[in-house]
């Protein structure tokens, strides 16, 4: 797996063995082809980040920082080597824990973002629980994007408290919901 652009093009990522599924080459292309220059400067956080994939690629194509989420042993241990071999310690914290409670915690602390990412393990409603738990909290900026891989076969919710769901894209099994976060809820 390999990083699409940015000053990082080309560089290698390591994989995750085993039972882990990586957003797909094509897949995070055409979501960073959608973000656009939506990605310089923001604060990034990363949710189920496994490998780091997509906040490194957004560190890569220009983020500021990225916060990385994951609590599976040999997914934590890959992920920091990944940012250690491509010099991105300094502008990449990870939290070692369940997502619903780094959340809370990051919550806790004042952060907020301009993007997330959510790659959730398919099935359930892993998904929509996520949006949930990210739209509860005052964890992201006016006009922040959260990026949702999920399989087409889960239905995520058009909106979720000042979370509206801005477009939806399909890639084989994949789908790629693109929420926007408004400054006020509508009624």
């Amino acid at each position: 797996m390999r990083i699409i652009a940015g000053d990082l093009k080309g560089r290698r990522l390591a994989p995750v063995r085993g039972g882990m599924r990586p957003t797909a080459a094509k897949v995070r292309e055409a979501v960073f082809n959608i973000l656009g220059a939506a990605v310089a400067g923001v604060k990034v956080l990363d949710l189920f980040a496994g490998t780091g994939a997509l906040g490194i690629e957004a560190l890569s194509r220009g983020a500021a920082a990225a916060v990385f989420v994951e609590d599976h042993p040999q997914s934590l241990k890959v992920l920091r080597r990944n940012l250690d071999d491509l010099g991105l310690l300094e502008r990449a914290a990870v939290w070692a824990l369940p997502v619903a409670a780094a959340l809370k915690k990051l919550a806790g602390r004042g952060e907020c973002f301009g993007l997330a990412f959510l790659d959730p393990p398919y099935g359930g409603e892993v998904a929509a629980v996520a949006v949930a738990a990210l739209a509860s909290l005052n964890l992201l900026a006016p006009g922040a994007r959260v990026v949702v891989e999920h399989s087409r076969r889960e239905t995520l919710p058009e909106a979720c408290g000042r979370l509206r769901r801005h477009e939806v894209r399909r890639y084989g099994d994949t789908q790629v919901a693109i929420y926007l976060f408004e400054e006020q809820e509508q009624t």
